[in-house]
């Protein structure tokens, strides 16, 4: 008996401690707190798991609470969720959630899956998730790459951007061609990670239609057969390690430029013209330093004649002196001067007459 009344008077001490701590402010306050937080974690997070749960999606109200704390925009992450579930896509919410805090577009990534998808293209998630951070900033989205492999767009060559409007290339026969092409293009997603953009599409098929216009022997030939650029282009595939792959080329306008042998020749012939006129005035050059050279050397050797005319006076002194030299002779050596100076007087007339 005294053990049961023992054991009876214990239980009577618990309930009345449990009864005091529940009537406790501090008990009270921390029981408001918990039902406050249960109230918020219900009023934002319930609409989303009702939507989820009735969509065939189900999310966790954990798994929520969590996104909240990462700082994960739970509708968002649910609702793409939900977007490639009913579109019969199985993701869960973690690769999600893990794209998002990677900088990724989620929405554009789920809306190229189910893209691919319907037009029976292989693209996992992986695959799409690569592609959507490669355009990041780039002004595409993988939605626009997957959209472009199902229907191929057209890219201009020449980029009409860059300011040229046509491709210039020159036959054997040296007559300018002037060619516009339209390259039909399709992205090959397994090559746009990493893969070469549109401008290189248009540097390799610029560079193609040159070379194919180069290797003609006449500009007839080219106008005749433009059929045979697209082939002869299509055929070096210029669409290796590139974003694209080619379907076509297409050669939108063809026109006959200027004649570009002949102005060459004109100007090769321009250039022989003033390379012989330097080399003739050089020869003029050198000769009128010769002309001037020998006028030097006259006129020094005419000073040497009177030089030695000088001394003739002086000899003829000397000869009186010692006796070689006798007046008579002299004298008729002055007749013989006189008559030579008429004869020469006579003559110059006559030559005079004549003229």
């Amino acid at each position: 008996m005294n053990n049961l009344l023992i054991l009876a008077e214990k239980n009577l001490r618990l309930q009345e401690t449990s009864s005091s701590l529940l009537t406790h402010p501090i008990f009270i306050g921390v029981l408001v707190v918990i039902l406050l937080v249960i109230t918020l974690v219900l009023f934002n997070f319930m609409g989303i798991w009702i939507r989820a749960r009735l969509a065939g999606a189900p999310v966790s109200m954990l798994a929520m609470i969590a996104m909240r704390l990462r700082g994960v925009p739970v509708a968002q992450i649910v609702d793409t969720r939900v977007t490639a579930t009913k579109a019969g896509l199985q993701l869960e919410t973690d690769p999600i959630e893990a794209h998002y805090l990677a900088g990724g577009d989620i929405q554009s990534v789920i809306l190229a899956l189910i893209a691919a998808d319907k037009a029976e293209i292989v693209l996992d998630w992986r695959k799409a998730c690569a592609i959507d951070l490669a355009t990041k900033g780039t002004g595409k989205t993988v939605l626009d790459a997957v959209k472009t492999s199902i229907n191929p767009k057209v890219i201009d060559c020449p980029n009409p951007a860059s300011g040229r409007s046509t491709i210039d290339a020159v036959a054997k026969d040296g007559i300018g061609v002037k060619v516009k092409a339209r390259v039909t293009v399709r992205t090959n997603l397994e090559r746009f990670v990493g893969g070469a953009t549109e401008e290189t599409i248009i540097a390799r098929v610029g560079e193609g239609i040159v070379t194919s216009i180069g290797s003609s022997n006449s500009y007839k030939d080219v106008l005749e057969n433009p059929d045979r650029i697209s082939k002869t282009v299509l055929g070096k595939g210029l669409d290796s390690s590139t974003q694209f792959e080619i379907l076509s080329i297409d050669i939108a306008d063809i026109d006959i430029g200027e004649n570009v042998g002949a102005k060459l020749q004109a100007e090769q012939a321009e250039a022989d013209k003033r390379t012989a006129q330097a080399r003739a005035e050089a020869q003029r050059a050198q000769a009128v330093a010769t002309e001037q050279e020998m006028r030097a050397r006259t006129q020094e050797m005419r000073a040497k004649v009177v030089e030695a005319e000088a001394l003739v006076p002086q000899a003829m002194a000397d000869a009186f002196r010692n006796g070689n030299l006798g007046i008579m002779d002299y004298q008729r050596m002055k007749n013989l001067s006189a008559d030579t100076a008429m004869r020469e007087s006579i003559a110059g007339d006559k030559q005079q007459e004549g003229k």
